[in-house]
């Protein structure tokens, strides 16, 4: 797959999010495989989710780096999934892979989400009207 065809994918999905009120996200393309997306995705409770991801598509889709952070409208941590190596000590048998709940200190084994499962996450806590 080329790093252009996982963006269109990341863009159907948005569009397809029927509690996402606006988006702000940027496709960077680094190379034929290689991309940097980034952007805020602001949802219909007033809660956003900040998304970076850098990804490489030529084999499978292989997230380098990703952080899916989700605030309440109060802007308080609701939770974060990310990879990066800062936990090592606390010996999650997913490392890097980790999720934070609720506060930065609260950290839990998780496997490697993409924004797809993290969607579905935040739908289950949003009240649609």
């Amino acid at each position: 797959m080329r790093i252009e065809a996982y963006f269109q994918q990341i863009q159907d999905t948005l569009a397809d999010c029927r509690f996402l009120l606006s988006s702000t996200v940027t496709y960077d393309k680094r190379s034929t495989y290689e991309g940097f997306i980034s952007g805020e995705l602001r949802f219909t409770d007033g809660s956003i989710l900040h998304v970076r991801e850098f990804v490489d598509v030529e084999v499978t889709v292989d997230r380098l780096m990703y952080v899916y952070q989700y605030m309440d409208a109060a802007r308080a941590l609701v939770f974060r999934y990310d990879n990066t190596g800062h936990h090592k000590k606390l010996n999650l048998p997913t490392f890097p892979h980790h999720k934070h709940e609720g506060s930065e200190s609260d950290v839990v084994a998780s496997s490697a989400l993409d924004l797809m499962a993290v969607l579905r996450e935040i739908e289950s806590l949003i009240q649609l009207p």
